[in-house]
């Protein structure tokens, strides 16, 4: 019984994040935690940015050495865009059509420091 109950409960730690834990991030997108720091999503038009924070005092992070991608599916399209650092904090990368909302943009990434999560955004 008490192996049943942990597994559950390894279950339940497992399943990915839900709308009910979105942060606001500092520059306004929707932020989540993700290989042990926050990533901040934004859009605008096709553009997709992930903002990189320090997940304890929200502090920009470089992302030299970072490696990113997003899968992004709406109704019946899905389309893998990857993401390369650009300026000091940010993931940025360029759908071939406009982000529409309740898209979900699910991010893979891999931090310098060989890190590596998942996580689904839903526009």
């Amino acid at each position: 019984m008490k192996y049943a109950l942990l597994l559950i409960a390894t279950l339940l730690f497992a399943a990915p994040a839900s709308a009910e834990e979105y942060e606001k991030g500092p520059n306004g997108g929707l932020m989540l935690d993700v290989a042990g720091v926050d990533a901040e999503l934004l859009t605008s038009g096709n553009s997709i940015t992930i903002n990189v924070f320090d997940a304890k005092n929200h502090t920009p992070i470089a992302t030299k050495g970072y490696s990113a991608a997003v899968l992004v599916a709406g109704g019946s399209a899905r389309e893998t865009v990857a993401l390369a650092p650009q300026g000091e904090n940010s993931l940025k990368g360029d759908a071939k059509t406009a982000i529409a909302s309740g898209t979900t943009i699910t991010l893979t990434i891999k931090t310098a420091e060989g890190k590596s999560g998942q996580v689904k955004f839903k526009k």
